[in-house]
């Protein structure tokens, strides 16, 4: 039996963690101040504290300074997410410090527990869920513990950020880490400028007047003012119609914006997070964003490691997304390790997504009576089965538009006409497919 203490003055999530706790078979204290813990503290000795930053009366970084020698050998878990914070108790208590956010679901509640998790560690159980970092990232690789250093150095910073990799990554989830690790009470709005219509790019990102256009009939906050104090994420910055790049140029430049049909000045205040799949080379060859604008919006650029540079996290992300699915499906599947090796052999060069997409499909196709998780017999997309040889016997003499064209026209059939999944699938957006298809049909 573990003793817990919980000092929150959230009486729904003590209450919530108290019960959880006692059905799992151990013991739970709750507190709701600095002063009710110290006297606690006093004369009871726990095996885990688990800590709220804010109280009513000061923080849980006070209840600390209470305990012992003894006690601050145990585990202790703080419900933050700010690195600043991390950084100051890792250099006043050590490292025997886990941080994180609510809500606390089982898996994340067991894995604080000392004894429980060293069980199971392919079985799928909870205990091999990991903790995601800032709340969000998956991965204890060196590329990805490099990647944690990046975001708590920039999240101190108001620097706009211009986030680069390959689709499926996970480039949207590293944004909102970086929100998470600076201003996570403020809001975060996200949007993909490739699906924007170019005739209303304008009017979402920054807002219209009653009456500016047909179809205006009230006025419109743009995401500008909508993310105003927190985070403003453009997915797919580099599909912005160029005409519209001066325009988020001066807002850059102002941080003010004027509604379309408007004439007032509005200060906004937010960060920036733009994000492309798009390398420098290929930005400069295409022409899609200006040079003014990237250097406004890779203030601070970060690259964001592929999945097959990351091998030794194959393993740990196949365990969680797979615990994920458990959970909101009521299951107990479990993947054995020869299934992980399968995983970790196989090169991913959908990266993250294609990874989780394949945990899904199998995780729908098993047999929920054995139990055990049924891997596709090809994990590769059916487009990408090609061998080298036959493929460059198809390739030979044709032109680069021909081969994009053989490329799309087969991934749309194999996803059954559906343009959404297509654009998913080939790591392109939207409004980018259907140009490419508007195409195809004028010159046929």
């Amino acid at each position: 039996m573990t003793h817990v203490l919980i000092v929150d003055d959230d009486a729904d999530f003590t209450s919530a963690t108290q019960q959880i706790l006692q059905k799992l078979g151990h013991e739970a204290t709750v507190a709701g101040s600095v002063e009710e813990a110290r006297a606690i503290l006093t004369h009871s000795r726990f095996d885990l504290l688990i800590l709220d930053i804010m109280l009513p009366d000061g923080s849980g970084l006070q209840v600390l300074e209470t305990c012992d020698e003894d006690q601050l050998e145990s585990p202790i878990a703080l419900v933050t997410g700010h690195p600043s914070v991390k950084s100051l108790v890792k250099s006043l208590y050590g490292p025997n410090i886990t941080y994180l956010t609510k809500p606390l679901n089982l898996a994340k509640l067991r894995s604080l527990l000392p004894g429980d998790d060293d069980e199971g560690a392919a079985s799928g159980d909870d205990n091999a869920n990991p903790a995601a970092h800032f709340g969000f990232l998956i991965g204890e690789s060196e590329p990805m513990k490099k990647l944690y250093q990046i975001i708590e150095r920039v999240a101190n910073t108001s620097a706009n950020i211009l986030l680069q990799g390959e689709s499926g990554v996970g480039k949207e989830l590293v944004a909102r880490a970086i929100h998470a690790a600076s201003t996570p009470s403020a809001p975060f709005v996200a949007t993909n400028c490739g699906a924007l219509p170019r005739e209303l790019v304008g009017s979402e990102l920054f807002g219209h007047e009653k009456g500016a256009f047909t179809g205006a009939v009230k006025n419109k906050r743009g995401l500008f003012e909508r993310a105003n104090g927190g985070t403003l994420f453009l997915d797919e910055v580099t599909e912005m119609p160029l005409e519209q790049q001066p325009i988020l140029l001066r807002v850059l430049e102002t941080k003010t914006v004027v509604k379309v049909g408007g004439t007032e000045e509005i200060p906004v205040d937010c960060r920036v997070i733009s994000a492309t799949n798009r390398d420098l080379d290929n930005m400069v060859d295409e022409q899609c964003l200006r040079e003014d604008l990237y250097f406004r919006l890779a203030v601070f650029p970060v690259t964001i490691p592929p999945l097959r540079e990351r091998g030794d996290d194959i393993k740990l992300l196949a365990q969680y997304f797979l615990q994920c699915l458990n959970e909101e499906n009521a299951t107990s599947l479990t993947i054995s390790e020869e299934q992980l090796e399968t995983l970790a052999g196989y090169e991913w060069m959908g990266n993250v997504r294609e990874l989780r997409h394949a945990i899904h499909r199998a995780h729908i196709m098993s047999d929920r009576e054995t139990g055990r998780l049924e891997l596709p017999q090809q994990l590769a997309s059916p487009f990408a089965r090609t061998t080298g040889h036959d493929l460059s016997e198809k390739l030979v003499g044709s032109t680069i538009e021909d081969v994009e064209r053989q490329l799309i026209t087969m991934t749309l059939e194999h996803c059954r006409g559906n343009k959404k999944e297509t654009a998913d699938v080939l790591g392109i957006s939207l409004k980018t497919l259907y140009n490419r298809l508007n195409k195809y049909s004028e010159a046929s």
